[in-house]
C-alpha cells in the first residue's frame, strides 16, 4: 500500500473542480530489539524487512552483513500494514550503533532529526578505494533507469527513489518511499538479503543528497553516488573523507562532481570548425 485516493477541490482561474488524488502514504513503524523499543521510523508501507535490514547495516547496529535477524509482528493496522515489530538479535551481533544505547526518531523527511550527537555515527574504515572508471554520460543512462522504474512516484508524485547499480552501470534495484533516506535503506537491505550488495558500485538518489546518505553508502562500500538535486557542504567534506565519488546536479545530460572526480572517465569535446581560442591569438 504505497497509495491512497483523497478528494479535494482543485482551484484555478475557472474557479474550484473536485478532484481525487493519489497520495503517498506515511505510517509510522515501532521497531523493538530483544522486546524493548529502539526506534520509530516513518515511512512508506511495502518492503519493510528490507527498510529495517538496510537500517541496521548503515546504523552500525548489526556488526555483520551476513545475519539477517528474525522479524516478528507485534501489532498491525487496516490494509495489512504493520505498525511494530521486534527483531532477534543476539549479544554477538549487536554493533556499535546498538551500544550507544541512543533512542532514534526516523523521520521521512531527514534521518538526523532525533539524533544528540553528530559523533553517533558508528561508522569507521578506510576510504573507499574504487578501481576502473564510469563516463560522466553512464549517469544519465542511470537516472532514466531509475526514473522508468518510479511506480509510486507516478502515481503520487510524493515518493523519493534510490537505485544501485553494478560496475557496468546496470541496474540491480531501485526502492521508493516518502523519505530519501529509507528509500536508500530499502535498497541497500534489497542487496543485503540477497547476499548481492557487494556487486553494488553506484548509487543515484532522487532530491539532495545529505552527509547521512553519504555516509550509508561509504558502510555499503559503494563509492560512486549521484543526486538531482544539490549535495550539502557536509555531505561533500565527508564524501572527500570517505573515497566517495559525489555528483549532483545531474540533470538533462549534466552533472557536477564534488569529490575524487579521478574516477570521472576523461571525456573528449569535439571543438566546432573555424574557431578562435584566446591563446591562439
Amino acid at each position: 500500500m504505497a497509495t491512497r485516493i483523497y478528494e479535494g477541490m482543485k482551484y484555478g482561474s475557472r474557479g474550484g473542480v473536485p478532484v481525487a488524488d493519489a497520495l503517498t502514504v506515511e505510517e509510522a513503524l515501532q521497531v523493538h530489539i530483544n522486546g524493548k523499543p529502539f526506534t520509530l521510523s516513518m515511512r512508506t508501507p511495502g518492503a519493510d524487512e528490507e527498510l529495517i535490514r538496510g537500517m541496521l547495516h548503515s546504523e552500525a547496529i548489526v556488526n555483520s552483513p551476513d545475519f539477517h535477524p528474525k522479524i516478528t509482528p507485534l501489532g498491525e493496522k487496516g490494509e495489512g500494514i504493520v505498525t511494530s515489530v521486534d527483531l532477534e538479535i543476539p549479544k554477538r551481533y549487536l554493533g556499535e550503533g546498538y551500544s550507544n544505547s541512543r533512542s532514534l526518531l526516523s523521520v521521512s523527511s531527514c534521518g538526523i532529526c532525533g539524533r544528540t550527537e553528530l559523533g553517533e555515527q558508528g561508522f569507521t574504515g578506510a576510504a573507499l578505494e574504487a578501481p576502473g572508471q564510469f563516463p560522466p554520460a553512464i549517469f544519465s543512462e542511470m537516472f532514466e533507469a531509475m526514473n522508468r522504474r518510479q511506480r509510486d512516484f507516478m502515481q503520487s508524485g510524493g515518493t523519493h527513489a534510490a537505485a544501485l547499480f553494478d560496475a557496468g552501470g546496470a541496474l540491480l534495484v531501485v526502492r521508493e518511499d516518502i523519505g530519501r533516506h529509507n528509500a536508500v535503506d530499502k535498497a541497500i537491505g534489497s542487496l543485503l538479503l540477497e547476499g548481492r550488495l557487494g556487486e553494488a558500485r553506484a548509487m543515484t538518489v532522487s532530491g539532495r543528497v545529505s552527509y547521512e546518505i553519504t555516509i550509508k553508502a561509504f558502510k555499503a562500500g559503494i563509492p560512486f553516488l549521484a543526486a538531482v538535486s544539490a549535495p550539502s557542504s557536509l555531505a561533500v567534506d565527508y564524501a572527500k573523507e570517505l573515497g566517495i565519488t559525489l555528483l549532483g546536479f545531474c540533470r538533462e545530460g549534466r552533472a557536477t562532481c564534488y569529490a575524487h572526480p579521478h574516477r570521472i572517465a576523461p571525456q573528449k569535446i569535439a571543438s566546432p570548425p573555424n574557431q578562435t581560442f584566446v591563446n591562439d591569438v
